[in-house]
């Protein structure tokens, strides 16, 4: 005998009963929001917000730690959200130079431009130098003749 499944209704709306929904739920949670994870989303804005009174620019790249003792002394330490945008090629390493930084690919500096242009991802006040380096908004009339 088969199982009968009651759809509740609200307000003249059927409603899924909740076995049906979690496959969606967990679907929309894994997708990736413009290009980008959670984790790593959180991680670029991190590298990219105000550093004491300094503006980070996108064409320096994101620095690294390096381990200091141990059988990786010398090596970057790679957080797992830098190994997955490494993994994806949205970013690359650089060790040719101190510290060991981090750069995106053409692939990873669209995603970031979609990244900055959705108000919900970035704040545009609090991102706006990176805004203005991604060429998403004009530069100033005043900083233009500096």
């Amino acid at each position: 005998m088969a199982a009968v499944v009651h759809l509740k209704t609200y307000r003249g709306q059927r409603l899924l009963p909740a076995h049906a929904m979690l496959g969606a739920m967990k679907a929309t949670r894994q997708q990736l929001i413009a290009g980008f994870a959670p984790g790593e989303r959180e991680y670029i804005r991190r590298e990219l917000d105000q550093f004491f009174s300094t503006l980070p620019t996108v064409a320096e790249g994101f620095p690294l730690r390096v381990w200091r003792g141990g059988q990786h002394a010398g090596e970057p330490k790679i957080p797992p959200s830098v190994g997955s945008l490494l993994a994806r090629g949205l970013m690359r390493l650089d060790t040719a130079q101190w510290p060991p930084r981090l750069f995106f690919t053409e692939h990873g500096l669209s995603a970031l431009r979609a990244m900055m242009r959705d108000r919900r991802l970035a704040d545009p006040v609090k991102f706006a130098h990176v805004r203005r380096e991604l060429g998403i908004d004009p530069v100033p009339e005043d900083k233009a003749t500096d």
